[in-house]
């Protein structure tokens, strides 16, 4: 019995480090496996180095005659003739529409008529006041009846005098079915057709003013500062030519509501031949630089730009340990595929220009090294030759390694 206990024990301790063992292998099969390693990625680097920058900033313009009238009747009416088209050339005082006029002659024959029968009843007033005033000579009538002729005499000359006004008006109103141009120009636009009825005051031709010349063109509002007014520009015209040197006359107090741009006038000297220059032709305006830069910029293509929360981040490399980390830099402006960076970056610092958006912090890489092809390619000397169709085979080099011929099999009947 006491050989049986001990046996008994040890059999327990057995159990015990075998149940162990199995609740090991459980823990570490249900493990989770460990995260495979990052792979080191090849990737292209430049060295920031500080290049120059135009900074000059230059604006596509309109040439427009500094004063374009729009004119109109002054009265209603049908449109029965237009005598000018589009671009046309017109002197002051030449017709450029004419109105239907016949209910305006009516209305002058009218009033024409009201001024012969006023005219006729202050004759008539003035021929009884002469008589009652000899009559009042004679004392055959009183003071009184006298005064009430010398009344009557100024009512009929004062309807006189309203009669010529309106025949006057009348006159007027007729004359005003005829647009005349009352300055020289260009015609620009035409906004009303024979047989339209238009309103008073209704545009009906657009001229463009002769004289000075005016350069319009639109300035986004961080750049508005560049160009005040009175500040000289250069204006160059975009068919060629010389250029000059024209002033702001006008910036505009507000954006334009569609593109939130502000339009900026530049007036042409007259003595440069700023006349010569076609209306509506395209034009070129370049500020004056703000001040000299004689200090370089640093500039990054834009493939090695990145968005990181709000802003933008670039990929330093480290040389020493061969690991990228992100850098924030701020953007200035852009320059063609290029980007100014305005900090965030010193010179002599490495930076990942491509596949930036497959990195992650701390990331080892290698700097890629494109592989030079060797010019130098030897042909071998037993290179087959063009054969009877034409066509030549491709040759194979001599230390091309080929593999082993297996031995001929002898054919079975």
């Amino acid at each position: 019995m006491s050989l049986f206990i001990p046996l008994l024990s040890r059999q327990a301790s057995a159990r015990s480090v075998l149940g162990l063992i199995g609740v090991a292998t459980l823990l570490v099969a249900c493990s989770k496996p460990a995260p495979p390693e990052e792979p080191v990625r090849a990737v292209k680097v430049l060295t920031v180095g500080l290049t120059t920058f135009d900074s000059g900033l230059e604006y596509a313009g309109e040439v427009k005659a500094r004063v374009e009238s729009r004119l109109g009747f002054r009265v209603a009416g049908k449109i029965t003739q237009r005598t000018v088209d589009v671009g046309q050339r017109v002197k002051a005082g030449q017709v450029l529409a004419r109105l239907d006029p016949r209910d305006y002659q009516l209305a002058t024959d009218a009033g024409r008529a009201q001024v012969v029968a006023a005219t006729t009843q202050r004759d008539l007033a003035a021929a009884d006041l002469a008589r009652y005033k000899a009559l009042k000579d004679q004392n055959f009538i009183s003071g009184a009846e006298l005064e009430r002729r010398e009344a009557t005499l100024k009512a009929a000359q004062a309807a006189l005098d309203q009669a010529q006004a309106q025949l006057a008006g009348q006159g007027n109103q007729a004359a005003y079915t005829q647009l005349v141009a009352d300055v020289s120009g260009v015609v620009t636009a035409v906004e009303a057709e024979v047989g339209q009825v238009v309103t008073a005051g209704t545009p009906v031709v657009r001229i463009a003013q002769d004289g000075p010349r005016d350069v319009v063109f639109a300035v986004p509002e961080d750049k508005l500062a560049r160009v005040p007014a009175g500040s000289t520009v250069t204006v160059r015209p975009w068919s060629g030519g010389a250029s000059m040197t024209g002033t702001v006359r006008e910036v505009a107090a507000s954006a334009d509501p569609v593109t939130r741009t502000f339009p900026v006038k530049v007036t042409l000297p007259a003595s440069g031949g700023a006349d010569a220059w076609p209306l509506g032709a395209t034009a070129y305006v370049v500020p004056q630089p703000a001040g000299p830069q004689s200090d370089g910029v640093i500039k990054l293509p834009t493939s090695a730009l990145r968005q990181e929360g709000r802003g933008s981040a670039v990929w330093v490399l480290d040389p020493a340990t061969l690991t990228v980390r992100s850098q924030p830099v701020q953007i200035a402006t852009a320059d063609g595929n290029e980007a100014v960076i305005a900090g965030g970056l010193q010179p002599g610092q490495q930076v990942v220009s491509t596949g930036v958006h497959v990195l992650s912090p701390g990331q080892k890489v290698t700097v890629f090294k494109p592989n030079v092809a060797n010019p130098s390619v030897e042909r071998s000397p037993g290179a087959m030759k063009t054969g009877a169709s034409g066509k030549a085979a491709a040759a194979i080099p001599a230390s091309a390694s080929a593999p082993a011929a297996s031995p001929a099999v002898p054919a079975t009947r």
